[in-house]
């Protein structure tokens, strides 16, 4: 490992769950996402932070679930940037940016992602899941 390496990882900030795929685990990890923000000074992107949370992780729990099986939370911290990812078991389900027409209720959840946050994707994998994720600067 080469010394730049050994300081990110040094300098870097984790926080892992893994909720329940149902309503309640949603407001649970936006919940705790926002108190561990708080925790490492990191108020000023806390309020942004908890509505990525929120949206993503209504996602998994909405088009990601799959009975008996949880959704995974990871926030991650370095000096530039807070990375937020959450993981679910339906990876035969990409989601869709807007995804809905106009008139219907939802599919909005990734058109506020992508507006509040510098960047977002979706990594898939390991079978059968994929972790959709989002980044935002930090002060």
């Amino acid at each position: 490992m080469n010394p730049e390496t050994s300081q990110l990882m040094a300098t870097a900030r984790h926080f892992n769950l893994q909720l329940s795929s149902t309503p309640r685990g949603a407001r649970l990890a936006r919940l705790l996402a926002g108190e561990q923000l708080r925790s490492w000074g990191l108020g000023g992107v806390t309020d942004t932070a908890e509505q990525v949370v929120a949206e993503l992780t209504n996602n998994a729990v909405t088009h990601g679930h799959v009975p008996g099986r949880d959704f995974r939370l990871r926030v991650i911290a370095t000096g530039s940037a807070l990375r937020i990812e959450v993981t679910d078991t339906r990876g035969d389900r990409e989601p869709v940016a807007g995804g809905r027409g106009r008139d219907e209720e939802g599919g909005r959840g990734l058109v506020i992602v992508g507006a509040l946050a510098r960047s977002w994707g979706v990594r898939p994998g390991p079978a059968p899941q994929k972790t959709v994720w989002a980044e935002l600067p930090l002060p």
